[in-house]
C-alpha cells in the first residue's frame, strides 16, 4: 500500500519559529495557500487520517475534500508542555530547564509534557491502527505534525532512519510504500 504522510500547512506559531505542540491552531493564510498548492500535486486517495488538532483537519479539507477524514488520536503533536509557544531564543535566555533539553537531542523530559519515547510509542501504535482500518487500500493520506511523522519514519523506515532525518517543512509530503512490516521511501522527504 502506498502511504503520503503530509505535513499540515503553515500556522502563525509556525511561522514565527515558536513551539507549537498541543494548542489547537488553526492555518494562517500561507498554511491555507501552501495547502492548495500541494493539492495540485497529489494523487488520489482512498482514504485520509488526520491528528485532531485544526490545523491538520484544515489542511486534509483543503487537499482531499471529497474525503471525510478519520481522526487518528495518537497523531496528535507532542506536548512541548512548559516550551510551548515559546522560542529557541526566549527559552534559551529564562529556562533553566531548556538547554538540558537541547542538549539531550530532545530525548530529556520536557517540563510539564511529553519525552519522546512516548511520542514514538504512541504514534508507533496510531499508525498500526491506521494500517489496519487500510486493508485492501491501494493509497491513502494521513495529514499530521512534524514530531508525527519523524515519530514514524524513525520507528517503521528500512533503512532505519534517526528521528530526525524525518523532518518535513509545512505540507511536505513523504511518499511511502508499506509492506505490513516496514516503510520503503519512494522519493526524498520534501
Amino acid at each position: 500500500m502506498q502511504i503520503l504522510l503530509i505535513r499540515h500547512g503553515a500556522t502563525a506559531s509556525n511561522r514565527a519559529r515558536l513551539y507549537l505542540g498541543r494548542r489547537d491552531e488553526p492555518l494562517c493564510e500561507d498554511g491555507a495557500a501552501q495547502a492548495r498548492v500541494c493539492a495540485a500535486g497529489l494523487p488520489p486517495v482512498e482514504k485520509v487520517f488526520v491528528s485532531p488538532l485544526l490545523r491538520c483537519r484544515q489542511t486534509a479539507a483543503i487537499l482531499f475534500p471529497a474525503l471525510d477524514p478519520v481522526i487518528i488520536r495518537a497523531f496528535v503533536e507532542i506536548d512541548f508542555g512548559r516550551f510551548e509557544g515559546r522560542s529557541h531564543e526566549q527559552l534559551m535566555n529564562s529556562d533553566p530547564d531548556y538547554p538540558a533539553w537541547i542538549d539531550s537531542r530532545g530525548e530529556g523530559a520536557i517540563p510539564g509534557g511529553e519525552d519522546m519515547a512516548a511520542l514514538r510509542r504512541r504514534c508507533r501504535q496510531g499508525f498500526l491502527d491506521m494500517a489496519a482500518q487500510s486493508r485492501g487500500c491501494g493509497r491513502i493520506a494521513a495529514v499530521a505534525h512534524g514530531g508525527t511523522i519523524m515519530a514514524v519514519l524513525s520507528e517503521f523506515c528500512e533503512p532505519p532512519r534517526s528521528f530526525y532525518d524525518g523532518f518535513v517543512k509545512n505540507c511536505g509530503v513523504v511518499r511511502c510504500a508499506w509492506d505490513g512490516a516496514r516503510l520503503r521511501l519512494e522519493g526524498g522527504l520534501s
